[in-house]
Formats: C-alpha cells, sequence, structure tokens
C-alpha cells in the first residue's frame, strides 16, 4: 500500500510538473509564434457579437439545443470557451454576446450550406473561421472527392459572400494544423497538406483578415512537450491544446 501510495504520488508529481512547465510555456510559443508575422489586431467594441465557426475542432461537444449567447455548454469544451471567459472577464461592461455553431466533419461547402443560418442570420461583427483539415483529410479517409481548388474556390465564395452581406465585419481565419507522430497524422499527410494551410493564409492576406497560424503554434508548442500531450489525434486538441489556441486567438484582439 505505501509502495502503491509512493508511485501515485510520483505519478502525480511529474504529471502536475509536466502540465505546469507546459502552461508557463504558453504565452512563450504564441509571442514566438507571432514574432515574424504579427496579427492585425481587431478591437472588441460595446455590443459586439462574436461567432466561432468551423468543424469539430471548434465544435468540440457544444450542445445543439443551447443556442443563446454565452451560455457554457453552447460553446462547447473547445477553445471558444477558453477564449469567451477571458473575453467576458475582461470586457464585463461591453454587452457582449458570444455564439459557438461549429459543426464536426464540416468541410467549407458544409459551411455554406447553413452559413445563412448559423452565420449571416446571427449578425456578428466579430466571425473567426477555422476549416480545412476536413477538406483534406476526408479525402483519404471518407472518399470525399474534393481537390485544393475545390477548397480555394469554396472558400474565397464563402468569404466573398459574408463580407457582401456582412460588409462590416471583422473577420479572423485560423490556420488548419497538424500535429505528425500522433496517431492520425502521419507522413502520408505531406506535403499535400501543405497546400490547405498556404491557402487558408492565402485568403487571408487578399481580403486583409486576420490570421492565426496555427500550424506554428504548435509546431512550437512540440518543443516544449510531446504532440500527444497538445492533441489527442493530431488533428483534435486535448485541454492543453485548446488553451493554447485561445491564447492564439486572444492575441488577435484588443479589448
Amino acid at each position: 500500500m505505501i509502495s502503491l501510495f509512493k508511485n501515485s504520488r510520483r505519478t502525480f508529481i511529474k504529471n502536475s510538473s509536466a502540465a505546469l512547465i507546459a502552461s508557463l510555456a504558453i504565452p512563450e510559443i504564441v509571442s514566438s509564434a507571432f514574432a515574424v508575422a504579427k496579427p492585425k489586431k481587431i478591437t472588441i467594441q460595446d455590443g459586439d457579437v462574436i461567432l466561432f465557426q468551423g468543424d469539430s475542432i471548434t465544435d468540440w461537444g457544444r450542445s445543439r439545443t443551447q443556442t443563446d449567447a454565452n451560455v457554457s455548454a453552447g460553446l462547447g469544451t473547445g477553445y471558444p470557451i477558453f477564449a469567451a471567459g477571458e473575453i467576458l472577464n475582461k470586457n464585463f461592461e461591453k454587452n457582449l454576446q458570444i455564439f459557438n455553431r461549429g459543426v464536426s466533419g464540416d468541410k467549407v461547402f458544409q459551411l455554406a450550406d447553413r452559413w445563412d443560418k448559423d452565420c449571416l442570420d446571427i449578425k456578428p461583427n466579430i466571425l473567426s473561421i477555422l476549416i480545412g483539415v476536413n477538406d483534406f483529410w476526408a479525402i483519404a479517409k471518407h472518399g470525399y472527392t474534393g481537390t485544393i481548388d475545390t477548397y480555394r474556390n469554396d472558400y474565397v465564395k464563402l468569404i466573398d459572400r459574408t463580407k457582401k452581406a456582412l460588409p462590416n465585419v471583422k473577420l479572423i481565419i485560423g490556420e488548419p494544423f497538424a500535429v505528425i507522430g500522433v496517431k492520425e497524422v502521419d507522413l502520408k499527410w505531406y506535403p499535400k497538406f501543405n497546400e490547405y494551410r498556404q491557402v487558408a493564409r492565402e485568403v487571408a492576406e487578399k481580403n486583409d483578415i486576420t490570421f492565426i497560424p496555427y500550424q506554428t503554434i504548435f509546431d512550437e508548442a512540440v518543443k516544449k512537450a510531446p504532440g500527444s500531450y497538445w492533441t489527442i489525434d493530431g488533428v483534435h486538441p486535448t485541454i492543453a491544446g485548446a488553451s493554447l489556441m485561445a491564447h492564439a486567438w486572444l492575441e488577435t484582439v484588443k479589448s
């Protein structure tokens, strides 16, 4: 019993130490990733409506029945709720409304199919989009027949449509990312997956949209702790990974 206690205590201390080191490293990781290409910052204003959109990385278990703003179940358990908590704490006087409408498995054309209800009707002032990993992953995993040109054309059309309907919307585009060597992500992803990352960056640059270099951020993170510390399967974030993403997202806004 004493031996078991010692082993459990040793494991707890080891895990706690790793978590502490990683948490302390998060600001350093984010600042390092943004050092070269500093994001254009968006100012949060009174009464802003903030919408997170994307696939399962954004969805991350959100309730479909809790659709009101600032409801924890409706925000899910991923980076949107980490970011939302920080934003709401710092801007309690601004009457902000924060929504999550990510849907697991979505590709760009599926965002477009539900865009009126899940974006335009919400009328966000700040719109954050993270999409692209399924546009690549589903080709090998589910027999999806889309190409990199499909992804590019669909993304451009979606942004054009959004800007036309919401001319004053402030946009944020997150870079699709993957952590190699963690379960689903192996060498077969490359170099093709890099094209999807580049398209997201190009769409952001051509439209003067704030861009979050998530791949660079996770590349920096694995220098501090193993990829499995930050992601479950190379794509979906752990709690630490979601916190890392939220910190990066918060670097793009000014309260």
